[in-house]
């Protein structure tokens, strides 16, 4: 297991960003910082940091960030004017809640949808709150004239208390708010929700195959962003005493966008250097002679400058060379080791296996715990008029291996995902230890005990093998969803303890550290069983794991099969036949869409129906 970073090095970037903030204020106004710009910098960072954890880390491009640094704006604003609030400090507490609300409202719908389609939702409810708060709701925000007169806050209270003016001590608290917000971020990154964002723009549909709530997890991210553009855009009235009314606006969803990306997305520190760049580039162009009329020209052939010189940002292609070297080593040694595993082949101790596969935990069956563990009933699948499965029952038993097989279009893959309900039957059900799993969903099957491997890897590429097993792992010992954002993900020993059984288990003991994209193939398909096994089922869907190995690593995945088997039930489909008489206990074969057979191997083999129908016409290299 990699050895834990020591206290003062796991502080290491906050402290670096505590004596810039220090220095700042004395060594930029001679390059044309003042006060307010570096004030105004702080301000679009803050709102960067929640932004970066939606986008950067999660995955999830959203252009309605305006509304709620506008919400948190003009709601504490609002408050602070009229008299309804006195306290700064609790207006902003408001604003900032308010603001939250409002994105967990926009979330809740908006999660639900994918790529474009996300980014498009945010994007309209960030002008449907520019016109409601230029227009239904002008009485509150003043319109088109914003609002005025917004108080500093202080420190202390009474006639004692030292207003924070602009200038040095309104800098000085937004540096302070945003190291605060910085440290949490990077809390957030490191927590074990940050691990399952990170999965989650790797692979949205293995996270929620794993047990992950999926639309919960994004939505924890959106509510994040929200919340620090809600504090962020109430301390903009007070740090310049005006609410200006176009916060809400498109551009400024915009250009927090593009200050991320010349940044470094995925950085945290990314917009805050991005705002630097950005605000400073628009004061003092417009100062230049003779250019002053087209800073926006020159400004937007910079920003394509940058991103086609930097194609990670500013500060991802500091980091990315400063690494370089060292990973570039690391690749090649694993790479190597890679190219000698494809050669050989890699074996699997099986009597080692069998022992840990045993201790993992095991999901508590949700129903009764008898001899069947999963139950098949009149289960159907139409696409029209095309019946994919139609009418299928039968039963597996607990503790066997229990093989599914047939010719090409018999139904195998169809009936494989309705079992784990990644699709919908037409009718029919699906019975676990005798509750009903059928309409429950990929997440929730998962939780209550059915886990699949799939016949094309489903990895997370740029994890390592122990982060991805990290993330199958907390599933089990989490539930589906858990808010835990300030532990460290590695820091749960029950489930690094978890891991590490399942490496050693795998044989990947020695490449625990190394990205998944990196791996031979027979290592991938052990990391793709790993990674189902991992969270704990008590049956495990094993959809051909053995397509496209070599001999040698054929027979190394049948004994981790057979190990496998020791402590819980499988269910197989696979086309290597060899291997299906040898490892299956019962065997049900499928044809045009309906079961023809059902039987011990030999039984099967017998079975003069199917070898009509399958064994006399199918190749071993024929895909399913």
């Amino acid at each position: 297991m990699k050895r834990s970073a020591g206290p003062l090095r796991a502080v290491l970037p906050e402290t670096i960003l505590a004596l810039v903030l220090v220095v700042a204020p004395f060594a930029l106004p001679p390059l044309g910082f003042s006060y307010d710009l570096l004030s105004r910098v702080l301000n679009w960072g803050l709102l960067g940091l929640g932004f970066d954890i939606l986008f950067g880390l999660t995955g999830l491009l959203s252009f309605g960030q305006a509304a709620f640094y506008g919400v948190g704006g003009f709601v504490t604003a609002y408050l602070l004017v009229s008299g309804k609030v006195a306290s700064v400090w609790l207006a902003l507490g408001i604003g900032t809640a308010a603001a939250g609300l409002f994105g967990l409202l926009v979330g809740w719908l908006a999660v639900r949808r994918i790529g474009i389609y996300f980014t498009m939702i945010t994007l309209a409810f960030g002008q449907m709150a520019y016109f409601i708060e230029n227009s239904p709701l002008s009485d509150f925000t003043g319109g088109e004239n914003g609002i005025a007169g917004v108080p500093v806050p202080t420190l202390g209270f009474g006639e004692g208390a030292i207003p924070l003016s602009a200038g040095l001590p309104m800098y000085g608290l937004l540096a302070v708010v945003f190291l605060l917000g910085f440290a949490l971020a990077r809390r957030i990154v490191m927590s074990p929700v940050g691990t399952i964002l990170l999965a989650i723009r790797e692979n949205t549909g293995r996270v929620a195959m794993l047990g992950h709530d999926v639309p919960g997890y994004k939505l924890a991210a959106f509510v994040i962003a929200a919340l620090y553009a809600g504090l962020a855009g109430g301390l903009l009235g007070s740090f310049q005493s005006y609410m200006p009314p176009d916060a809400f606006a498109l551009e400024t969803s915009g250009q927090l966008v593009v200050q991320t990306i010349v940044g470094g997305v995925g950085t945290l520190i990314g917009p805050l250097v991005g705002a630097a760049i950005w605000l400073w580039l628009r004061d003092n162009l417009q100062l230049v002679p003779g250019l002053g009329a087209f800073w926006k020209l020159i400004l937007g052939i910079a920003f394509i400058g940058l991103v086609i010189g930097l194609r990670r940002g500013i500060c991802g292609e500091i980091a990315h060379r400063m690494n370089r070297r060292r990973e570039r080593a690391a690749l090649r040694h694993e790479a190597a080791i890679t190219e000698a595993l494809e050669q050989s082949g890699a074996a699997v101790a099986t009597e080692t296996a069998k022992a840990i596969f045993a201790s993992l935990p095991l999901a508590a069956p949700g129903g009764t715990a008898g001899e069947v563990a999963l139950s098949v009933r009149h289960l159907s699948r139409h696409y029209g008029g095309l019946k994919a499965v139609d009418d299928v029952s039968f039963d597996i038993r607990r503790g066997t291996i229990h093989a599914v097989i047939g010719p090409n279009g018999a139904g195998k893959s169809t009936l494989f995902k309705m079992l784990l309900e990644e699709v919908s039957p037409s009718s029919g059900e699906v019975l676990l230890f005798g509750e009903r799993l059928t309409g429950l969903g990929v997440t929730r099957a998962a939780q209550l005990g059915v886990a699949k491997s799939n016949q094309l890897n489903q990895l997370f590429p740029n994890l390592t093998v122990r982060q991805s097993l990290r993330v199958a792992a907390l599933a089990r010992r989490r539930g589906k969803l858990r808010l835990d954002l300030i532990r460290p993900a590695a820091s749960l020993p029950e489930v690094e303890a978890q891991v590490d059984r399942v490496i050693d288990a795998l044989g990947l003991h020695d490449r625990a550290e190394t990205p998944a994209h990196i791996l031979a193939y027979g290592e991938k398909r052990r990391l793709e069983i790993g990674m189902a096994l991992a969270t704990g089922p008590n049956v495990l869907l094993l959809d051909e794991p053995l397509a496209g190995m070599s001999p040698a690593e054929r027979l190394a995945t049948r004994d981790l099969i057979r190990a496998i088997a020791v402590s819980r039930t499988v269910v197989i489909v696979e086309h290597d036949l060899d291997a299906i008489f040898q490892l299956a206990d019962h065997i049900t074969v499928l044809h045009e869409g309906r079961l023809l057979a059902g039987g011990l191997p030999e039984e099967i083999a017998r079975d003069q129906a199917v070898q009509d129908a399958y064994l006399g016409g199918l190749h071993a290299d024929e895909p399913a």
